[in-house]
């Protein structure tokens, strides 16, 4: 039956049968996507909800009278269930960025089409809200407490009631209506996507357009920005996401006075708002309607929460004090050691051999400390190691070792920061010299305290010829 509407549809407004049609793959809502043949090629859609469909059509319309990149839509059923648009091609922002997201190395092209995708959001906001009817938004004109209220109560009851977690409700409402009213500190007439991230933008001859606006709102500039920076899937670099953001604020600035300091204290609140709202999405449509890509990006929503709590949101303690316990969760937490990353260190003598990897990715780095001045050659040394105060005197001193880990450094905390960024589990660094006894073990416990104040991450560290192993836990 729905073929054959949208068939109809094509023909009365094309004046010749379609050639053929295909459904297109589903996404996360109840609208079905067709592909009409033809000349010209169409897209069919079929929406359960025609209040919904009615409030895409005004956008679509509303938009293209703007000037923004949308599709334009030709024709509707009267029930308004059924409608043909413009056909954008088969490109998803996401998928766009697909080695991006998958190696957290994103390239220039990738690059360029973020930017471009963050640099348009302003235009959206603000031109898109110029004599906009919000009245036509479904199902609410606007952000407000009660909006607010019912994606926390999704969170509440889709994910959180659903992992077994106990909880005091009480005192968690209590803590909802402080973060709403953070939220709604901020008058804005502007217009809030709601759902602006890499999956609803399409890419078309190199330039972003815009798709599913129709839950769109009068609402603050912050809720998108959220969306689309911590995208749970999209695994944005912290350094490639401050570019994004910082570019976003400079487009900004073309429609208001940006203070930035203010910015981003307040975007915080709605990003940690935004997690909670896609993990009630994520369960509602992972747990409930068994939909495996909703499920799949739940640990990475988790990894996100994570991350977040890591400063405190003071507002809301008790919030805070379920979300931890939540992230901590064996379900949740399993997940994220597995793709924790730990750095294992190695002093070591060259006579005895390089040492394995045990984690069989072929080892990493191996500095050859035998450059260094040793104090080995000195009798009253043999009894010492790196790690005892004769030694350390003796190498400091001199000032050898302490230049020669200065490049070390700079080196190894290259690479973790990319291994962090792209999800690596394991990084091996060993440091040689004639007896692993005094250079090695020296750059080694250095190396170790450096990497773990500066990144939190967990060392092992291994003095193989003093037969000495220390674990160093993670701080974040």
């Amino acid at each position: 039956m729905v073929t054959t509407i949208l068939r109809d549809l094509y023909l009365s407004y094309v004046g010749t049968e379609a050639e053929g049609i295909t459904e297109l793959p589903s996404s996360g809502s109840n609208r079905r996507y067709f592909r009409l043949s033809g000349t010209p090629t169409l897209i069919g859609v079929s929406g359960t909800s025609p209040d919904e469909n009615r409030a895409f059509l005004y956008m679509a319309r509303h938009f293209r009278e703007k000037g923004l990149p949308v599709p334009e839509v030709y024709v509707q059923s009267d029930d308004a269930r059924f409608y043909l648009q413009e056909d954008l091609g088969n490109t998803l922002l996401f998928d766009a960025i697909e080695k991006g997201r998958k190696s957290s190395v994103f390239d220039e092209e990738e690059k360029r089409l973020l930017h471009k995708t963050i640099r348009l959001l302003p235009r959206v906001q603000f031109v898109g809200a110029d004599g906009f009817d919000f009245s036509q938004c479904y199902p609410q004109a606007e952000f407000n407490l009660r909006s607010i209220l019912w994606d926390l109560n999704y969170f509440k009851y889709c994910f959180l009631k659903a992992t077994g977690m106990d909880f005091q409700e009480d005192r968690l409402e209590d803590d909802f209506q402080k973060m709403a009213a953070v939220l709604l500190r901020n008058a804005s007439a502007t217009f809030m996507y709601r759902d602006f991230q890499s999956r609803n933008v399409m890419v078309k001859e190199g330039e972003p357009w815009l798709i599913d606006f129709q839950g769109g709102r009068k609402g603050p500039v912050y809720y998108d920005v959220a969306s689309f920076l911590w995208q749970a899937k999209a695994r944005y670099p912290e350094d490639l996401r401050n570019e994004l953001l910082a570019d976003y604020m400079d487009a900004l600035k073309q429609y208001m006075p940006v203070d930035e300091a203010y910015f981003l204290s307040q975007l915080r609140h709605f990003v940690l708002f935004r997690t909670l709202q896609v993990l009630g999405a994520y369960g509602f449509r992972g747990y409930f309607e068994k939909k495996p890509h909703f499920i799949q990006s739940v640990p990475f929503a988790m990894e996100n929460l994570r991350v977040l709590l890591a400063k405190d949101f003071p507002e809301y303690p008790y919030l805070c004090e379920i979300l931890r316990g939540l992230t901590h969760l064996k379900q949740f937490s399993d997940d994220i050691q597995k793709r924790m990353l730990e750095v294992r260190i190695v002093s070591f003598a060259y006579k005895k051999g390089i040492p394995n990897d045990p984690t069989g990715n072929g080892g990493g780095f191996v500095f050859d400390c035998r450059a260094i001045n040793n104090p080995g050659k000195y009798e009253r040394y043999n009894h010492f190691t790196g790690l005892d105060e004769p030694v350390i005197r003796f190498l400091e001193e001199d000032g050898e070792i302490t230049r020669f880990l200065e490049h070390v450094y700079d080196l190894v905390d290259a690479s973790v920061k990319r291994y962090l960024d792209r999800g690596f589990t394991n990084l091996m660094v060993c440091f040689g010299c004639t007896g692993g006894q005094h250079r090695s073990v020296y750059s080694a416990q250095h190396l170790a305290e450096h990497i773990h104040r500066k990144f939190g991450v967990k060392v092992h560290l291994i003095h193989r010829e003093q037969n000495r192993e220390q674990i160093i836990e993670p701080t974040k």
